[in-house]
């Protein structure tokens, strides 16, 4: 029950930076590394405007703009200079790293003793596990709720139909490059959202906490899927919380069934790329069912 609960809260943390990962991959139809440096940037905003004595959830909005401001240096890279969406996030991921330490100052910032969300919440009564996991699902609800709003929008709906189909979205007169710039920046603003979550969670801020954010993100995502089909907007947001619950959950069993936590990362990559060729298998493993001799004996279709 302690893994579990343990496996909940940091599910939630996370999924809020699938999310993030989400909207570019799976609406936008972009595979942006811009990730790996708005997840450390988020965490240094948050972490070092906590220790100069700003209010935790003043300091965790300012991360999130500051996600948002990187996302929008990826969407104007990709979309005015033409840059190819893949080395777009390489640089922005490059150049964030020395942004990330001129912001901390160092390599890394700790929060013990400062005041962050989570501690609020334990003002309440709450206890340290009780607190995240009330901070998660709190953060998560809102952020689904905003993005159901948004995308039933007409800017939102905009937004989906330039990652269905770019030329025919420009042929309605739909500004595609403004489209994605607003996509970059709603993704890349969430996903620093989870950094300053996850370093109040943590107690500190890492220059190198970024790494794999996309593997864990696309994890989550995919996990989602496999698990849910054909769902609506709505709902495949519920899924990606559901995924990345499903993800931490996995990683604490590895854990405590002795692994290294060196090799997490390993770990990670190879849950990521089982949950890719699930739907293979899948499809494989039925047309075998089909052809067999005993699935036409017995009418399986």
């Amino acid at each position: 029950m302690s893994i579990i609960l343990s496996s909940i809260s940091q599910g939630l943390l996370w999924s809020v930076m699938a999310i993030g990962v989400y909207l570019t991959f799976r609406i936008l139809d972009i595979a942006d590394l811009t990730a790996e440096g708005s997840f450390p940037l988020g965490a240094a905003v948050c972490a070092s405007l906590i220790v100069a004595g700003i209010p935790p959830w003043l300091s965790t909005i300012a991360a999130l703009i500051a996600g948002m401001l990187a996302g929008t240096v990826s969407g104007l890279l990709h979309t005015v200079l033409k840059i190819p969406a893949l080395l777009t996030g390489i640089l922005t991921m490059t150049a964030l790293y020395s942004i990330n330490l001129r912001i901390m100052g160092k390599a890394n910032v700790t929060l013990l003793g400062q005041g962050t969300l989570m501690r609020t919440m334990q003002s309440f009564g709450l206890n340290s596990r009780t607190a995240v996991l009330a901070v998660g699902a709190l953060v998560a609800l809102l952020v689904i709720l905003v993005l159901y709003l948004f995308f039933n929008t007409e800017t939102g709906l905009a937004i989906r139909s330039t990652g269905d189909n770019e030329d025919m979205s420009e042929a309605n007169g739909i500004h595609t490059n403004a489209m994605k710039i607003i996509g970059y920046m709603l993704s890349n603003g969430l996903i620093a959202l989870s950094g300053a979550l996850i370093a109040q969670n943590n107690s500190y801020a890492d220059i190198g906490m970024g790494i794999g954010t996309i593997v864990i993100g696309l994890a989550s995502v995919i996990i989602g899927e496999v698990i849910f089909h054909n769902l609506s907007f709505a709902k495949r947001l519920v899924t990606i919380v559901i995924g990345a619950v499903v993800y931490r959950l996995i990683i604490d069993l590895v854990l405590q069934l002795g692994v290294d936590p060196q090799d997490i990362k390993l770990f990670s990559a190879l849950i990521l790329a089982i949950a890719l060729s699930t739907p293979l298998l899948k499809k494989k493993s039925g047309k075998i069912l089909k052809k067999s001799p005993y699935a036409k004996k017995k009418g399986v279709q």
